[in-house]
């Protein structure tokens, strides 16, 4: 639940660059969502992979270890699409437990 969590973050913060000139790219960092580096490195690739951002590099360091070198960051239709998605299940699921707070025996 965690790796979905930041996954948001990250791509929400992405989506609130795209009004900027000039972005703080400081807080595109693991330490600004306090997880570890290769946790962040790890998510930032599988974003990448995935199409959901895009406008970095992936420096490969030797073995398993792999590094990110920002380009441009930014978020694609992809990845607005699953803002958009998760926001609209956020909603469905709020709903839902309230209807089951409110409706006795459920």
């Amino acid at each position: 639940m965690a790796n979905f969590k930041l996954i948001y973050q990250i791509l929400s913060l992405l989506d609130k660059y795209l009004d900027y000139d000039e972005p703080d790219w400081d807080k595109l960092s693991a330490e600004n969502f306090k997880v570890s580096e290769k946790r962040f490195v790890s998510i930032m690739i599988m974003l990448y992979e995935a199409g959901y951002i895009d406008g970095i590099d992936i420096i490969h360091l030797g073995g398993n270890e792999r590094d990110l070198k920002y380009i441009d960051p930014s978020i694609t239709l992809k990845g607005l699409e699953y803002l958009e998605q998760n926001d609209l299940m956020h909603k469905a699921y709020r709903l839902l437990k309230g209807i089951k707070d409110v409706t006795p025996g459920a």
